[in-house]
């Protein structure tokens, strides 16, 4: 992935508050084990990636953070190619405390919102999936 490279994360509508998306969509958790999937946006368009990720989850639209955001706040962006899903990336924030990830969080989150969303389906243009 190039420095450029839009990664991009799914948004739950719990993760909206007011048109914007909170840093909770950028935020890992345990289960997770401190790394976020995204989408490598050199292999996928963010429609192409909704449409992946709505036919087993909901989500609202897609924002994107550069790998460059990531190495700026010191965490890695690595390609991830699952078997049925070449395009799958992580953010990896494992060696950052809770509070330096939720410090990380809050920068990419910045990031995302200036860019805007990538894509968000409209009722004109796709089947909303239930809960999204």
């Amino acid at each position: 992935m190039k420095p450029d490279t839009l990664l991009y994360r799914q948004i739950h509508l719990s993760w909206v508050q007011e048109g914007r998306t909170t840093s909770q969509a950028f935020r890992p958790t345990p289960k997770d084990d401190y790394r976020l999937s995204v989408y490598d946006g050199d292999q996928i368009t963010a429609e192409a990636a909704w449409n992946h990720y709505t036919l087993k989850f909901p989500s609202v639209g897609v924002m994107a953070v550069t790998v460059a955001e990531c190495q700026k706040q010191q965490i890695a962006a690595i390609s991830d190619p699952l078997p049925d899903f070449s395009e799958h990336a992580l953010i990896d924030f494992t060696g950052l405390t809770m509070n330096q990830a939720r410090r990380t969080a809050r920068q990419l989150t910045r990031a995302a919102n200036a860019r805007g969303w990538q894509f968000r389906p409209t009722p004109g243009n796709h089947t909303m999936p239930v809960g999204g």
